[in-house]
């Protein structure tokens, strides 16, 4: 093998030279690749694996060969890793001429879904992200070992046993070829740019690493909206004023990832050894977890630290001229504000006082989610920041989406660009109508949520209901047993109070001691670590986080009665509408995942109905 091919698989070549092969020079190909991507040697679980599968192979691939010559010209890829997604290794890849087959063999004779998805999602993100698969047909295949029964087809994913494989194969691939056959030592050197997860981003940003750009981020118009924002902030410099940009977007649409890069390439700017820019958050949670990635306080920061410093009657300035502010329609008002800092003012014109006495430019970059106000004092909006406006001394240019515009009637001039509109998620890879979804559910619009699910399912994303916590942890761990990078964890809501009876500990005095950086960051075998699937994460520590398959408990706060979903009465509650909020959280909940999600309904009589809304809405039964 070239140098290229031995780092990217375990052994490739054609099937012909496969089928000449001695097991013990295969095998000892597979233990060299798998300790220099694991940093391990491979364990005697695994060795049994693929000992069954070079068998099962030798077999069947001759059969085939004698069936139909060509198959023998066409290449096998054994252990082929997706760079950047360490220990993820589908088992077998076939380059049949101008069509991709991608193998994954579990040794049992019933189907789980939890392979179905793995190897579905094996062949996704080679269609979307691999560079030499691009246009190419992309057949998932799950093998299963211990199964004599005919092949079935579920999920898109072609599900075989051993004997029928010689057909299902040469079935799949025209004996007429196409388009161009593929070059199997450019596959392997091809170009593989999954996004990134946003602390991972983070990660590469730090480290002076390019972004990966991929064409759904570029689609979605990330770097064009950077560029819009080094304009504005060069505008503001030039010409000494003061500019408040703000940045909309649907969930998981890249608005933090935006922020984070925009920050870091005008950390230090060209002011020498100043900072120029910090990322700031509310969001206490997404600062630890970012902290504890980068191992640097500096260049994320809380937000309420930073107010408490330089706001109020203090005296002190900050060094950055660019402050961002993610999830800013969750500014505190000033009743908040005068209850946690002594002080009348909201934070929104704590920040424009705060910037009229830096006697210098400043732009304020405000990123606006949409529905995610969960905390008391986080329902003014945007309203706020335009009576901030009002309030100021000296004149404020707003650049914003025109959607918005509108609302900035006390600002001097307003530069619209829909530039600073995001509107296509990222967070769940192509499934562009998760949030429309989302949405749809919390409106009570049942079968419209039905409709969204089935193109939602169709891009590759997950979406199940059970009422068994313990088969959706039992999924989790056999779809991602041994990728390493891959996060799945249990979310709930914080009023939730039947969850606790169910294995999901979400109350108050258990969730108040989650370490959310390690729970986050640490390795799957770490205690701390989501994937252990013991602490919970609650709405407030999953908001601007994201996980690759969370399990999310549904309680007793949000029903379905009567064609509408209720929350329990909450007389103490100071919130102006307590049932918003509990959509808003839901609504966080429900949009936290990568892959997909799975929510479990705990099975007592009053989750009945809302268990069969779910169902009706388009999941699908765990």
């Amino acid at each position: 093998m070239t140098q290229i091919a031995r780092n990217a698989c375990g052994w490739h070549g054609a099937i012909n030279t496969f089928l000449k092969v001695l097991e013990q020079d295969w095998l000892q190909d597979l233990k060299n690749h798998h300790l220099v991507c694991m940093n391990m040697e491979a364990d005697e679980s695994q060795i049994r694996a693929w000992k069954n599968c070079f068998n099962i192979l030798q077999v069947q691939l001759a059969s085939a060969v004698k069936m139909r010559a060509d198959v023998g010209n066409w290449t096998i890829i054994f252990e082929y890793e997706l760079p950047r997604e360490r220990g993820r290794r589908p088992d077998v890849i076939i380059l049949a001429n101008d069509t991709i087959l991608v193998l994954e063999f579990k040794g049992f004779g019933s189907i789980h879904q939890a392979h179905i998805d793995q190897v579905s999602a094996y062949a996704r993100d080679l269609q979307h992200y691999h560079a030499g698969s691009h246009n190419r047909l992309i057949y998932p295949l799950l093998v299963l070992t211990q199964s004599k029964g005919a092949e079935k087809t579920q999920d898109g994913v072609l599900i075989t046993s051993p004997f029928e494989l010689p057909d299902v194969l040469q079935s799949l691939v025209d004996t007429t070829v196409s388009s161009t056959p593929i070059d199997p030592l450019e596959w392997l050197a091809a170009d593989y740019a999954p996004l990134p997860s946003l602390v991972n981003a983070a990660r590469i940003l730090f480290q002076h690493e390019p972004l990966p750009h991929i064409k759904r981020a570029n689609s979605a118009r990330i770097p064009e909206t950077i560029a819009e924002l080094v304009q504005i902030s060069r505008q503001a410099r030039a010409n000494n004023e003061q500019h408040l940009a703000l940045v909309t977007g649907v969930p998981g649409a890249g608005k933090t990832l935006v922020g984070l890069q925009f920050v870091y390439e005008n950390h230090f700017g060209d002011m020498g050894s100043k900072r120029s820019a910090v990322f700031l958050s509310g969001n206490g949670p997404l600062v630890k977890v970012l902290q504890h990635a980068l191992k640097s306080p500096v260049f994320v920061q809380d937000v309420h630290g930073f107010l408490k410093r330089y706001g109020g009657s203090q005296h002190w300035l900050p060094e950055e001229h660019i402050w961002v502010y993610d999830e800013a329609q969750r500014a505190w008002d000033a009743a908040k504000v005068q209850e946690k800092r002594g002080h009348g003012a909201s934070e929104p014109e704590d920040f424009l006082r705060l910037a009229e006495r830096m006697n210098s430019w400043t732009l304020m970059v405000g990123l606006i989610g949409e529905g995610q106000e969960i905390h008391l004092g986080e329902e003014a909006g945007l309203e706020q920041w335009n009576a901030a406006i009002k309030a100021m001394n000296k004149p404020w240019t707003v650049h914003c989406p025109t959607r918005i515009a509108s609302v900035f009637s006390s600002a001097a001039h307003i530069q619209t660009s829909d530039l600073l509109d995001l509107t296509a998620s990222l967070r769940s890879h192509l499934a562009e109508d998760v949030q429309l979804w989302v949405k749809r559910l919390l409106e009570g619009s049942i079968e419209s949520a039905a409709k969204t699910a089935q193109a939602i399912r169709d891009q590759g994303f997950d979406m199940y209901v059970t009422r068994d916590l313990e088969k959706a942890k039992q999924y989790v761990q056999e779809r991602y047993l041994g990728q390493e990078e891959k996060r799945y964890g249990l979310l709930a809501s914080s009023k939730a109070r039947n969850l606790s009876n169910w294995g999901i500990r979400n109350d108050y005095n258990y969730t108040k001691n989650l370490r959310e950086g390690p729970w986050y960051n640490d390795s799957q075998n770490s205690d701390r670590s989501c994937c252990r699937l013991h602490d919970v994460a609650t709405e407030f520590a999953c908001q601007g986080l994201e996980l690759d398959f969370p399990i999310v408990g549904w309680g007793n706060d949000l029903l379905w009665r009567n064609n509408k979903w209720v929350s329990p009465p909450q007389p103490r509650s100071q919130a102006h509408n307590p049932h918003q909020l509990r959509l808003n959280s839901y609504r966080v909940l429900l949009s936290r995942g990568r892959d997909g999600f799975a929510v479990f309904v705990p099975p007592e009589v009053q989750m009945d109905s809302t268990y069969q809304a779910l169902v009706n809405a388009g999941f699908h039964q765990l």
